[in-house]
């Protein structure tokens, strides 16, 4: 049975943040990934934004993360050479009574330490943006794009430089903490292959699964998953916006179906929200109306034609439907009482933005 410092279930883009933060600071970390390459579900399957850190609760795990998250992000994407654009983000308001959501945002932002939001009126985002259709905006100019993939590629190599391994097509099926650490059995194996120290659950999508198969752990610091799928229309032709333009937001915890630019350039909106039961990618040609009709309150001018399925994703979601939304539920043994391991719940957006800011997080309390 082979001993290992630290075990990191799950090669999503928190998996390897955490796997490279460990890395660094001098850790010997094993990753363990059931798919066969990296960042195959939510990890590459979202709008690859970086957030501003505008919309989380303050002094939530959300907010601080994302804020300190996305600083760290630029940085390190300037660094590497990583492509990315601060392209910056219009909200907008299309109706007076929307305006008031609006200002709820600035000041949750200035809550958050977030400073450079700025209000723009009808014309003066017109003239920014002259195929917009607003009464009032707040742009976000630090909000911006990122190739997730580069990134995540980055991640995995940084780690794997400082003596990390990853381990493809490999499910962890079984956890057995001893006195001695953690056992961990694989794929169809009767028997432990290793045994660590520290074991870090990021497995996103199968997070509570993981951590259901720990021996002993108490079922009371498991939340459910929930799949929260969001499909994704891209538009042919050139994009009519050079932001991110998101729509006032309506409640319930979701954002609205926004427009999002690719380092291409190619204009996607998207995501949606529906809650389905099993993994899912597939895109329904007949989605296109609602989007349509809910595109055209900010931008009057799309021809429905031009909208054709892109992609989907799912967030691993830990409040149900019409529940409020949930911050991240990062616990470790202070939390749950079980040594060594480490959890992470409903790591949604802005999972992307905040992963080095949760890799740094992840590394103090392994400390």
């Amino acid at each position: 049975m082979h001993e290992v410092d630290c075990i990191v279930i799950g090669a999503g883009v928190i998996g390897l943040a955490v796997a490279r933060a460990l890395s660094l600071a001098g850790r010997e970390v094993f990753i363990l990934e059931r798919e066969r390459h990296f960042g195959m579900h939510t990890s590459s399957r979202n709008s690859e934004v970086i957030h501003a850190g505008i919309h989380y609760q303050p002094n939530s795990l959300k907010a601080t993360l994302c804020v300190a998250g996305r600083d760290l992000l630029y940085r390190y994407c300037a660094e590497r050479g990583i492509a990315h654009r601060r392209c910056g983000k219009f909200t907008v308001a299309t109706t007076e009574a929307q305006i008031a959501a609006l200002e709820s945002i600035a000041a949750n932002a200035r809550a958050n330490g977030v400073a450079d939001l700025e209000w723009l009126d009808a014309d003066e985002a017109r003239r920014a943006e002259p195929q917009l259709t607003c009464t009032r905006v707040l742009s976000s100019p630090s909000t911006g794009i990122i190739d997730s993939h580069e990134y995540m590629q980055s991640l995995l190599a940084d780690a794997e430089s400082r003596g990390a391994n990853i381990a493809y097509e490999t499910t962890v099926t079984g956890l057995r903490p001893s006195p001695a650490g953690i056992e961990v059995r694989i794929n169809s194996e009767a028997q432990p292959v290793a045994r660590a120290r520290r074991v870090v659950n990021c497995a996103g999508l199968w997070a509570d699964r993981v951590a259901a198969c720990i021996e002993g752990f108490p079922a009371q610091h498991i939340p459910t998953i929930r799949f929260a799928k969001g499909s994704y229309f891209a538009l042919r032709g050139a994009s009519p916006f050079s932001r991110l333009v998101y729509p006032a937001p309506q409640g319930g915890g979701h954002l609205g179906i926004h427009m999002t630019i690719d380092l291409a350039g190619v204009a996607r909106f998207g995501p949606d929200m529906e809650w389905v039961e099993s993994i899912d990618y597939a895109v329904d040609p007949q989605r296109a109306a609602m989007f349509a009709a809910v595109v055209q309150q900010y931008w009057p001018a799309l021809d429905p034609g031009r909208l054709y399925p892109a992609y989907a994703g799912i967030r691993p979601k830990i409040s149900g439907a019409g529940a409020a939304t949930r911050d991240f539920d990062i616990s470790g043994p202070q939390a749950h009482g079980v040594a060594g391991i480490v959890n992470l719940f409903g790591m949604e957006s802005p999972g992307l933005t905040a992963s080095p800011a949760i890799g740094q997080y992840i590394a103090g309390m392994a400390d």
